[in-house]
């Protein structure tokens, strides 16, 4: 049998629903895992993914965006996540759309 090399990091975002949850909050949630390439991330990523909506009592909303971090070895401050959104908004009604809409389940500074 042949197996795969985990040699990098990559970082995987999957979006839930809370279906037994007052107002049913939206999750977007990041795992991080070691794998060979995309195809072996994702799949392990959605496999989780699915485990945890069965455990949480939430939806897997089946969106799972992958990013290779480009390291063997994560460290303090280690980049894993980033998506860039092309948007013609000026900041503060940038973030306001996609960030702060005022329904965050969060404590911000």
């Amino acid at each position: 049998m042949m197996t795969e090399q985990a040699d990098e990091w990559y970082a995987v975002r999957c979006v839930f629903r809370w279906t037994e949850a007052a107002g049913q909050p939206y999750e977007e949630r990041i795992t991080v895992w070691r794998a060979a390439g995309f195809d072996a991330v994702l799949a392990r990523a959605e496999a989780e993914a699915r485990e945890y909506a069965a455990n949480t009592g939430t939806t897997y909303l089946g969106l799972a965006q992958s990013y290779a971090t480009g390291e063997e070895q994560l460290s303090p401050g280690s980049e894993v996540f980033s998506l860039l959104r092309g948007s013609d908004l000026p900041p503060d009604e940038y973030l306001d759309r996609h960030f702060s809409t005022g329904a965050e389940h969060e404590h911000t500074i």
